[in-house]
Formats: C-alpha cells, sequence, structure tokens
C-alpha cells in the first residue's frame, strides 16, 4: 500500500538516514490491501479521446498538465518541455530545459515554469524561448504557480518565493518551520485574488499577500496527533482550490477542510485521510481518502451527499469535475468518470496503463490526463 511504503521509508530516515527518495511506487513488495477489481459497468456516459500525445516519463516525480487558454503546457523528468494545441493535440513546439526536471508546468499562457533538479527555476514565454533562471533555496517539488505577475514556488526547505514574472528578479521571500519528519510529498499553491494559498508539510494552509509575502492567514487542516513523530505526519496533499469565496484542502492523516478564503475562517472540516487533494464545484467538494473511497460533501454545510467504494485502493488522483461527472485516475491508467449526483459509476476510459499521479486539468469541456510513463490525453465527455 503506497501510504504504509511512503511512512516506512520515513522510519528508515529517523533510524538509519539511508533512504533519499521516498518512491511509492518503487516498492515490490506485495500491496497488504490488494486494489479493488474493476467491474463490468454499462457506459451511461459518452467520453471520447480528443487527442493523445507523448512528451516523456515522470520518473520519481509528478508531472501534471497545465491548461491555460488555447494550450496544453507539459513537461518530463528527462527535461522535456512541450506546447499542444488543446483542440487538435497538434505539438506547437517541443524543448529541452537543459536539465532534469522535478516538478510539473505552471502557467498563465503568457509565460510558462518549471524546475529543474537542486532547484532551478526557470521561467519561458509562450514560443519556448528562455527568459530568466533562478537558483531556489533548496530542491522544489510542486509545480510553480504564475500569475499576477509573479511566479511562485515553495522549496524543501519551507521557503515560499515570488520572482517577477519578466525578469527572474526575487519579489519576496516566505519562511515557515519544517516539522521533523515529513512526507516527500508535492503539496501545491494557487494564486487567486490578491493572495497565493500555499500547503505546508505539518498540515498547514497559508494565505500570503501577493504584493509582500506577508502573511493574510494560516489555518491548521490537519493536527499532528500521536505519540511517535511518525504517527505526528500530517502534512498537507495536492493543491488548496479556490471557488465561491472559499479555500479547500486536505491532509494526510487529518482533515478536508474549507475555510473562508480572505479571513481563514473555518466553515466546516470533515476527519479525513488522503494523499491526493480535493475537487470542487458549485455544489459539492469531492475528495479520495488514502483507502480509495470517493466521496462528495455539500459545500455550504460539510454534510455527505454521496460515497463511492468500488475503486477502493487503487490510489487515485484528486477528483476532477469535468461537464456531469467528476473524474479520478488510477494505478493502472484508468480514468473513471462518477456521477455528480450520486456517485454511480458513469464510464471508464483505459489510457497506456501505467499511474495517473497527479492532478487532471480540466476546461472548455474537455480533461487533460498525464500518465507517468509520459503520455498525455484529451478526453471529452458528451
Amino acid at each position: 500500500m503506497r501510504l504504509k511504503e511512503k511512512l516506512w521509508c520515513v522510519g528508515m530516515i529517523a533510524v538509519l538516514a539511508g533512504c533519499s527518495s521516498l518512491n511509492p511506487f518503487a516498492s515490490k513488495a506485495a500491496p497488504r490491501n490488494p486494489p479493488a477489481p474493476l467491474q463490468e459497468i454499462k457506459p451511461a456516459l459518452g467520453v471520447r479521446t480528443v487527442w493523445s500525445a507523448t512528451v516523456g516519463n515522470s520518473g520519481n516525480y509528478q508531472f501534471a498538465p497545465a491548461l491555460a487558454g488555447d494550450s496544453v503546457y507539459a513537461a518530463a523528468a528527462d527535461g522535456t518541455l512541450t506546447r499542444i494545441d488543446a483542440a487538435s493535440g497538434r505539438s506547437i513546439w517541443r524543448i529541452s530545459a537543459g536539465a532534469p526536471l522535478t516538478a510539473g508546468v505552471g502557467s498563465d499562457g503568457t509565460t510558462v515554469a518549471v524546475v529543474a533538479d537542486k532547484g532551478v527555476l526557470m521561467a519561458f514565454d509562450a514560443d519556448g524561448k528562455l527568459r530568466w533562471k533562478v537558483q531556489a533555496s533548496s530542491e522544489v517539488l510542486s509545480a510553480p504557480a504564475v500569475g499576477q505577475g509573479l511566479v511562485i514556488v515553495r522549496s524543501a526547505d519551507n521557503r515560499v518565493s515570488a520572482y517577477d514574472v519578466s525578469s527572474g528578479t526575487r519579489r519576496w521571500v516566505a519562511q515557515r518551520p519544517t516539522p521533523p519528519l515529513t512526507l516527500r510529498s508535492a503539496p501545491g499553491l494557487v494564486i487567486s485574488g490578491n493572495n497565493v494559498y500555499v500547503g505546508l508539510p505539518g498540515g498547514r494552509l497559508l494565505a500570503l499577500a501577493l504584493t509582500n509575502g506577508g502573511a493574510r492567514w494560516e489555518v491548521a487542516v490537519g493536527d499532528p496527533r500521536g505519540t511517535t513523530e511518525l504517527e505526528r505526519i500530517a502534512d498537507m496533499s495536492g493543491t488548496p482550490v479556490v471557488q465561491g469565496g472559499e479555500v479547500c484542502a486536505v491532509a494526510y492523516q487529518g482533515r478536508l477542510a474549507c475555510f473562508d478564503a480572505a479571513s481563514g475562517a473555518a466553515r466546516w472540516g470533515k476527519e479525513l485521510s488522503s494523499e491526493v487533494g480535493v475537487g470542487v464545484d458549485e455544489r459539492h467538494v469531492y475528495a479520495a481518502d488514502a483507502a480509495g473511497n470517493v466521496t462528495a460533501f455539500v459545500r455550504g454545510t460539510g454534510s455527505g451527499a454521496w460515497r463511492n467504494n468500488k475503486l477502493s485502493y487503487r490510489r487515485l488522483s484528486a477528483p476532477v469535475p469535468v461537464g456531469k461527472a467528476v473524474a479520478v485516475g488510477d494505478f493502472e491508467g484508468h480514468v473513471h468518470f462518477l456521477s455528480r449526483e450520486d456517485g454511480a459509476l458513469l464510464a471508464r476510459v483505459p489510457t497506456d496503463g501505467s499511474q495517473i499521479n497527479a492532478g487532471l486539468a480540466a476546461g472548455n469541456g474537455v480533461m487533460i490526463v498525464q500518465t507517468r510513463a509520459g503520455t498525455v490525453t484529451a478526453l471529452k465527455a458528451e
């Protein structure tokens, strides 16, 4: 089971300081909780593959595509960076960043940002021309956030740094303490309005002002519990989602919670452990927990709307609303479409058979999926 493999490796770090990478896919041991076999379903939703392209393997890192305007930007561990026409799948350009990459792409449609090994942050223009390159304070595992004239990253030493989108000049830096033990995960960050919302190790959610990096507020999503450091790991999972004046997030060994985006005041919270982020639409908040259950909560109250347990232990990605469905990817590269109304399985689409280990991107009625083996696929629910 992926979570137990991660925790085992963290424990070995504490004892031997000899485990250099928490690769959740490296273990060959048989899972204690085998994944649920896929059941035959009668499709109740038409889903077609619009196009498919290859970008390159993700290696030990998490790569997710960025959908900005009429283009999809995708990257791979070997340094490949590509821009794809979102409608046709035609490659607009494909370049090498010149170094191995450690995180997916951040883009606002004008600037494309990626991070290379040892924390080198690079920004390209929409034509694939390098604008600037800077050195972050340490390794970066989550995709940069790009917007409001800034490129923002959180490095492994828990520093959040903002750089001018045109010149690469550092505009501000915010430092937060790092817990004694953390998962080698990639909690994300998102720009919305005048703030950037940052998921932190230790189960904290932080809102920073874009103007100067000052803290607007900081709240606990997952409070560390237990008597040992391993039991007290409660890291943030995935990328916070901002919708309708609220920001929602989830933590491993913690909670799923929604807060007022301006003040940080808690709206509601539910006990839930997840390794991946949440999906949000106008009615529901969706989460895939550590056991592979997909649950929908009513946005206004947090009460449970429905729960699907047919995909248990299939290492699901964060749910993404698309059309009248909510979609999740699994460890075999399947994309499952569940009804937003009751969670029933509506359709299933295979990709290349490899793990979908990061969030999906959706917009304009099309969903973009990137697998660990490097296939980028556009799906449209009809």
